[in-house]
């Protein structure tokens, strides 16, 4: 592992995350899936280590020094290093991934070419789509929507970036284990624990993010969430815009 002076947001986000940001099981079987017979990893903007694949030889690349530190003992070695300079050789790896990171690398397309690059089969990436719409939070958090437009790419960029890919939905349970921006989509009050919202990273990029939720613990006092959107109450997951890219 190198550790050198570089910074980035997530020394400052990280704090707690690995305790807020468990890997899902049944996301985690999708990724696996993606992956197929690959026994050699790497896994980009790795954080803490979720989703990395037990069974598998994975190596890991994350720029911040907070996620490296929170790595568990069994997680996969880490080198520090950014998506857009990957300190390998061509065809390094069997097959490389990508989990909710590629918003937040500076040259998106730089990065996943680099991923290209490294691996001689499938480039597995964990996105969200922002052309989905329809999520109830963004009733309360409309900059969310502009958000999203503005750091998540496109699917079409994907396919101009990568090759030819396969895009498939990754419904999201009502108990997901891993707290990222839309996994409590029926577990509203979770958005008002500064604790969690500690550990999704829109967060800290809107501002005045407890006073625009005042109408949300308003409206799950008086029982207006619930009669707006009884509808979730009824499902067990959900797609709420997340979406596996996999190379073909």
């Amino acid at each position: 592992m190198l550790l050198g002076p570089m910074r980035t947001p997530y020394d400052t986000i990280g704090v707690n995350y690995s305790d807020l940001r468990k890997p899902d099981s049944r996301i985690e079987m999708l990724i696996e899936r993606a992956l197929g017979s690959a026994r050699t990893v790497l896994n980009v903007g790795a954080g803490a280590g979720s989703y990395e694949p037990a069974d598998r030889h994975v190596t890991a690349v994350e720029p911040s020094v907070e996620m490296i530190r929170q790595r568990g003992a069994l997680a996969a070695p880490v080198v520090q290093g950014y998506a857009e300079n990957l300190p390998f050789d061509e065809n390094s790896f069997d097959a490389s991934m990508a989990v909710l990171t590629v918003h937040h690398w500076a040259d998106k397309e730089k990065g996943l070419k680099e991923m290209c690059r490294v691996t001689r089969g499938q480039v597995v990436i964990l996105t969200f789509d922002p052309s989905h719409r329809g999520f109830w939070l963004a009733d309360y958090v409309p900059e969310l929507v502009t958000l999203d437009e503005v750091i998540m790419p496109k699917m079409t960029d994907y396919e101009a970036w990568l090759g030819p890919v396969e895009i498939t939905a990754v419904p999201v349970p009502h108990d997901c284990t891993d707290g990222f921006l839309y996994a409590y989509w029926r577990r509203p009050a979770a958005y008002l624990d500064p604790r969690i919202r500690a550990a999704i990273s829109s967060f800290w990029t809107i501002d005045n993010i407890p006073e625009k939720l005042r109408k949300l613990a308003s409206d799950l006092d008086t029982g207006a969430w619930a009669q707006r959107y009884s509808e979730l109450l009824d499902f067990d997951e959900c797609d709420v815009g997340y979406r596996l890219v996999a190379t073909k």
